[in-house]
């Protein structure tokens, strides 16, 4: 149209030019039209910007202090002070408890440190992952040139999963947190206590983090039980005493029986190669009826293996803070591909041989679904 001609629009044109204004510009191409096929995204949210979410981990460094405080104060410098005639047998075990304590909290808090800062990990700002307009997919050049490899999840119509918010393909096991704002990679869930999401990257420290607490607090319970029975049948116990005492044990019971369920429930889900959204997926009821039966993943590529997968190939480093697990996080093995994987090998003749197999199983249950096909996990996926 010539310049000067805009008071000739007609009212569907200036209703469409005022819609094209308030959309975002990234859902805009180049020539001002509008993208299809993901909605307007909002800003990805900056990390520890909300000073509120701090108040879970307040909480848990709160309980912390206050149930090692308890136990040292109460029950191993008493035991290390004691002069009695069973003095030696009492100091042996007050410094064998000491030197378990320390370095399992040491341990402990350098995991849940890392916890807070380790990025779980998300889709990289890579050409090949950003959306294809659906005025795009006619496009067979720009399809193959865009397709990432080794996909084992798509939607229930056979597409590519992607994300609205992100505007970004998604790779296998990865999902939207409309917490975080972003998609991570291998999301397992968002956990307040850490201000983080557990993800690829951060999962073995989280793993860590429940193993190191649930031995704090098993030391605690059960050791301390002696100075609970002192305090009992001493009559001359001051009433301070008497209540850390009784205090530390409860909250010590209370919190080794979450920990220890939880550890329980995350190991038992790397020995199946599952993650939590996964296994919710596969076991929430569909049509009234349980699905326990059929908790199967096609990612579960053997019991070591699995464990390997998520600590980390070198058993030696597994009790340890450090690493990082094998691979991006953007493609897993499965069952079949394990089979053909060239340890020695070029990891692209790797992803030629096995890939095949993987676009060709037809019988594994898919997540959100009966089995007839590959789906989503979320929502978001739609």
């Amino acid at each position: 149209r010539p310049s000067g001609s805009a008071a000739t629009e007609g009212p569907h044109e200036t209703r469409l030019n005022e819609a094209l204004l308030r959309l975002p510009s990234e859902a805009m191409d180049l020539e001002g039209t509008a993208l299809l096929g993901f909605s307007a995204t909002d800003p990805p949210r900056e990390r520890f910007g909300e000073k509120l979410k701090f108040l879970p981990i307040a909480y848990v460094v709160l309980a912390k202090l206050l149930l090692g405080s308890i136990y040292l104060s109460q029950h191993v410098f008493p035991l290390l002070n004691r002069q009695d005639i069973l003095a030696r047998n009492a100091n042996v075990r007050g410094m064998c408890e000491l030197g378990i304590f320390v370095p399992t909290t040491v341990m402990l808090v350098i995991c849940y440190v890392r916890c807070i800062l380790t990025h779980p990990g998300e889709i990289p700002d890579d050409p090949k992952w950003e959306y294809l307009a659906r005025g795009y997919r006619g496009n067979a050049e720009a399809e193959v040139s865009y397709t990432p490899v080794s996909l084992q999840e798509t939607k229930k119509s056979g597409e590519r999963r992607h994300c609205k918010w992100c505007g970004k393909f998604k790779p296998d096991r990865c999902h939207h947190c409309r917490v975080c704002r972003t998609c991570i990679l291998k999301m397992d869930h968002h956990c307040p206590w850490i201000y983080n999401c557990v993800g690829f990257y951060n999962y073995k420290f989280f793993i860590l983090l429940l193993f190191y607490s649930a031995i704090d607090c098993h030391l605690i319970l059960w050791s301390m039980t002696e100075s609970l029975t002192r305090c009992i049948y001493d009559v001359a116990t001051p009433f301070g005493n008497m209540f850390s005492i009784f205090f530390g044990e409860f909250l010590a019971l209370v919190l080794a029986g979450l920990v220890t369920s939880f550890l329980g429930m995350h190991l038992w889900l790397i020995s199946r190669g599952l993650t939590t959204i996964e296994f919710c997926e596969k076991i929430l009821p569909k049509d009234g009826r349980s699905r326990m039966q059929g908790v199967n993943s096609m990612y579960d590529i053997g019991f070591f293996a699995n464990f390997r997968a998520a600590l980390g190939q070198n058993v030696a480093l597994w009790l340890l803070p450090i690493g990082t697990p094998d691979g991006d996080g953007l493609s897993f093995l499965c069952d079949e591909s394990c089979l053909t994987k060239d340890f020695g090998g070029n990891a692209g003749t790797r992803c030629k041989t096995h890939q095949p197999a993987q676009r060709s199983r037809p019988t594994w249950p898919s997540y959100g679904t009966d089995g007839s096909a590959p789906a989503t996990l979320h929502e978001d996926d739609q």
